[in-house]
């Protein structure tokens, strides 16, 4: 077959025949191309275009042939300079499809370049960037592009920085889990300069270890960060808490200690021993330690608080609220302990109104139009501000709201902080209850603009001070009324109008210290219609504990191991005859078991006598665990929240010592709606007395364990729904206020 063109004298074969190639016709490229070669055969370029439109047919083992063919009987040097050329051709037809998003022909095109000459570094960044496009890329697939190997074999390559970047940060983005990702970034230290390598490093280990909740990653991650700056502080900050959150506990706590060494000024120096701190609570075991290291830390944040400065930098602002995190843990001295935090969270929302004035008053002035027909009837628009409507305590509780809402009176939004998709059914749950779903990132700013432009009209945040994300926005004001429920405690922002609580988990006054105003609901601020329950994996005999024994359970955290409680704890195992004592939630860490045993030695009970449990992966095994227990001990000051309402649903007698602080006084709170009253105790002296009696008058455990049985049917409680026309009431008449003041 011929090709039916007319070609004059002189006429530029190449030019006609790379139109017909860019055009996709490749049967009339390939044919015009045979007739140059033909015409002029010592042209080498005609071959190479020949090769290449053979190769987009797919006929690969011909477009070799036509390659191999003209360079057959060349001279080495004459052979080199043909592979260059024809590498060129290859790679702008490869780069023009690239442009063109045809990522499969330039994927084909990069496989022949690298048959041609594997050691082409940009060719293989280019092949991996592809396979990125392509969402083909596999981890046995980056190890046989040979990238890896080739940036860790040749210390110096003349590559692509750029380009090697942007495919890191693109892995780090989409398959940051991937195994040989890790692999692939510690060989690209040597070929990238530092700062924005360590600034794409770090912002992937935080996004590992807190979004994907995979502190381990993350911590591998930020050890590359500390090889690259090894007295960088915010690599230091965040690995230490990568090291705290994934266990390593020595680890941490010898990080953190080297940021408060590098530490000058007054802020860091707050923040940085937060981190101490922090990394001595959560290991359990170093209560002495940390009791110096609190008194230092009130010590920094009264000279910080009398010294007001103005922060100029938004992390900076966050981590200083967070840091009055610990007082409640310590003691309960609920004035003092809300006076620091609210003094800090003022200096906290004046530092930030220097940074956000013309939003703040952007805000302020369209919020005040809104309220001038607000006065119509209309739906009430409530957004839910979190990072944890997932897997985690604030999921757990916060689904009966939002199963129950009168999708009548309201319209729901649901502000997903930091969302990634982890495919836990609890997440997925949430996002397909309410009725507008926005799955945000960790830019305060833009969770604050995208809450202003819903005209959300109350805005409820549900992490408090566990998440500095969701301060910023609520301190930025992007919604008409604001209010915290269910996270740790009030927050002291002023822009936050209301703390929902209830009846019994705040004293009456309370108010003379909160900044908030408090809302109390009629009967309780949290219920649960119930809990899954699993398959218990604890057995008596797997524990050498006898059946007739007396078995106590503590299934706290450890920032709640308060020495002093563990002190009554122990009093009680010994005077309770053939009593063990199960703790919860150790692993391996030694330390923490030390100190335990070292307060039972001190108060004449054997070691033997307890027995530490390590954590179950799924929450229904943990609660059915529970059951082995015939009391649970809580803690103080800092009480038990989703563990006493999963002990109660158990119908499983407790023991609580109650305080004046929202922490002392969860339980209680519980309780009271649950119908029990025993085992409520107001001072030290009452929490062993009614240790003891529980541990040693079986009837009374068997009326309690009825008690809390028959509940499920009456009690506030376990009532999800009752609970949930208290909270839209409420919601209602905040607007009523809102609207008439």
């Amino acid at each position: 077959m011929t090709l039916d063109v007319s070609l004059t004298h002189n006429t530029n074969y190449h030019e006609q025949g790379y139109q017909y190639l860019i055009q996709g016709d490749y049967y009339q490229a390939q044919n015009l191309y045979e007739q140059a070669i033909a015409a002029e055969p010592k042209i080498k370029s005609h071959y190479w275009y020949l090769g290449l439109a053979l190769l987009l047919q797919r006929q690969e083992a011909e477009a070799q042939t036509t390659w191999l063919m003209a360079m057959i009987e060349g001279e080495s040097e004459e052979v080199e300079q043909w592979t260059l050329e024809l590498i060129q051709v290859l790679q702008t037809e490869a780069e023009r499809r690239f442009e063109i998003a045809d990522y499969s022909t330039a994927w084909l095109i990069r496989q022949h370049i690298q048959e041609i000459q594997p050691t082409d570094i940009n060719n293989l960044l280019h092949l991996t960037q592809l396979a990125i496009k392509q969402e083909t890329l596999t981890n046995e697939q980056l190890i046989d592009i040979g990238l890896i190997s080739l940036l860790k074999t040749e210390p110096s390559l003349d590559l692509d920085a750029d380009l090697l970047l942007q495919i890191l940060r693109d892995i780090l983005d989409a398959s940051p889990l991937l195994p040989v990702s890790l692999e692939l970034t510690a060989a690209c230290i040597p070929h990238l300069p530092p700062l924005p390598l360590l600034c794409l490093l770090l912002r992937a280990s935080v996004t590992v270890a807190y979004s994907l909740q995979q502190p381990e990653e993350g911590t591998r991650l930020a050890e590359l960060c500390l090889a690259i700056d090894p007295k960088n502080p915010e690599v230091l900050r965040h690995l230490s808490a990568c090291y705290q959150n994934s266990g390593k506990h020595s680890q941490g706590i010898e990080i953190a200690k080297q940021y408060y060494s590098l530490m000058e000024n007054l802020l860091d120096k707050v923040q940085a021993n937060h981190m101490v701190l922090r990394g001595l609570m959560q290991a359990g075991g170093y209560w002495q330690e940390a009791i110096s290291v609190l008194q230092r830390h009130e010590s920094l944040m009264l000279s910080l608080i009398a010294e007001q400065p103005i922060l100029t930098d938004q992390p900076h602002m966050c981590r200083l609220l967070t840091s009055t995190f610990f007082f409640p843990y310590w003691r309960n001295e609920a004035e003092s302990n809300r006076l620091i935090h609210n003094q800090i969270a003022k200096l906290f929302q004046s530092s930030l109104q220097n940074g956000a004035d013309q939003l703040k008053e952007k805000y302020h002035q369209q919020i005040a139009l809104r309220k001038s027909s607000a006065n119509q009837v209309k739906k009430l628009k409530i957004g839910y501000l979190s990072a944890y409507l997932k897997r985690h305590s604030v999921g757990w509780l916060a689904r009966w709201l939002f199963e129950y809402h009168n999708r009548d009176r309201f319209e729901i939004y649901g502000y997903f902080v930091s969302y990634k998709d982890t495919n836990h059914p609890l997440q997925e749950w949430y996002v397909n209850q309410v009725d507008q779903v926005r799955k945000l990132g960790t830019n305060s700013w833009e969770i604050a603009e995208q809450i202003y432009q819903d005209e959300i009209d109350i805005l409820i945040d549900l992490d408090s001070i566990t998440l500095d994300i969701s301060c910023e926005v609520l301190a930025l004001k992007p919604a008409p009324v604001q209010v915290t429920w269910l996270g740790w405690d009030a927050s002291g922002i002023p822009t936050i109008d209301y703390y929902i609580a209830d009846p019994y988990v705040l004293p009456e006054t309370a108010q003379n210290y909160y900044q908030e105003k408090i809302w109390r609901l009629p009967e309780t601020y949290i219920a649960v219609d119930g809990f899954e329950v699993g398959v218990p994996s604890l057995r008596r005999e797997h524990l050498d504990i006898p059946d007739d024994a007396v078995v106590y359970l503590s299934a706290q955290g450890n920032y709640k191991r308060h020495p002093d409680t563990v002190r009554l704890q122990m009093q009680i195992i010994k005077q309770v005859p053939n009593s063990y004592f199960l703790i919860k939630g150790f692993a391996n860490e030694e330390a923490a078991k030390d100190f335990f045993r070292q307060i039972a030695s001190e108060e004449g009970v054997s070691g033997k006598q307890l027995r530490f449990l390590p954590d179950v992966p799924l929450e229904a095994v943990h609660r059915a665990n529970l059951s082995i227990a015939d009391v649970v001990l809580d803690t103080y000051p800092y009480n038990g929240a989703t563990t006493t309402l999963e002990t109660l649903w158990m119908c499983i007698p407790l023991v609580t010592r109650v305080g004046q602080q929202f922490a002392a006084r969860n339980s209680y709170t519980m309780m009271v709606n649950a119908g029990v009253t025993e085992g409520i105790a107001w001072t030290d002296e009452e929490y062993v007395e009614w240790g003891v009696r529980l541990g040693k008058d079986a009837a009374l455990r068997q009326k309690i364990a009825w008690v809390l049985y028959q509940s499920r049917r009456t009690a506030p409680l376990w009532n999800g729904e009752r609970f949930s026309r208290h909270m839209e009431e409420a919601y209602e008449e905040m607007w009523q206020r809102y609207i008439g003041s």
